[in-house]
């Protein structure tokens, strides 16, 4: 198994497998309702075996090259996490997403870690577009694709019913390159 820093402080980048469940499943009963308050994820993954079955389903989409699930570890324990959602090589295109835990929040692991997996989908696969998909209530995951240097592209209104409310959904995303241009421009 590989990972990889995210920086100074101890975090680090890794994959997300089936065996993780049980640490998965504790992940998600500490950050359940912040987590949950604009992703269904917490909902999806309520005990060990659905936890279990979650992980499995992003295990079978690495597996068909469809899809991605990495999980941020800070002093070794999870915190939270980011995945390609979707990831299609013959189109060149993928979905980016992510969710932390509140104890975690305001130190830049998200955007420190999509970067990462950004570049890899990018220089390493030739993806040409990634995509960020979020509420547009959800402040913090918007600021995650500003920083990323992504172009908001528009809002699907209404469009994800989630715990009884219908949120509209902000599309971002970046172009392979524009996302060359500005880590040239950063270095």
């Amino acid at each position: 198994m590989f990972a990889i820093s995210l920086g100074d402080d101890g975090a680090e980048l890794r994959p997300l497998e089936p065996w993780h469940a049980g640490e998965f499943l504790a992940h998600m009963d500490r950050g359940r309702e912040y987590i949950g308050q604009y992703v269904a994820l917490p909902d999806r993954a309520t005990d060990l075996a659905s936890a279990t079955a979650f992980l499995q389903m992003y295990a079978d989409k690495a597996a068909a090259d469809s899809g991605r699930l990495y999980g941020i570890w800070s002093d070794g324990v999870l915190v939270g996490g980011v995945l390609f959602v979707t990831f299609d090589v013959t189109f060149g295109s993928c979905e980016a997403g992510c969710w932390l835990e509140e104890s975690a929040v305001g130190r830049g692991l998200i955007t420190r870690a999509t970067r990462v997996i950004i570049d890899w989908a990018v220089e390493e696969r030739g993806m040409h577009r990634v995509e960020w998909i979020a509420a547009s209530a959800n402040t913090p995951s918007i600021n995650v694709a500003k920083r990323l240097g992504m172009v908001r592209e528009g809002v699907q209104r209404e469009s994800y019913p989630h715990r009884g409310v219908r949120h509209d959904m902000e599309v971002w995303s970046v172009l392979a390159p524009e996302w060359r241009r500005q880590r040239e421009t950063a270095c």
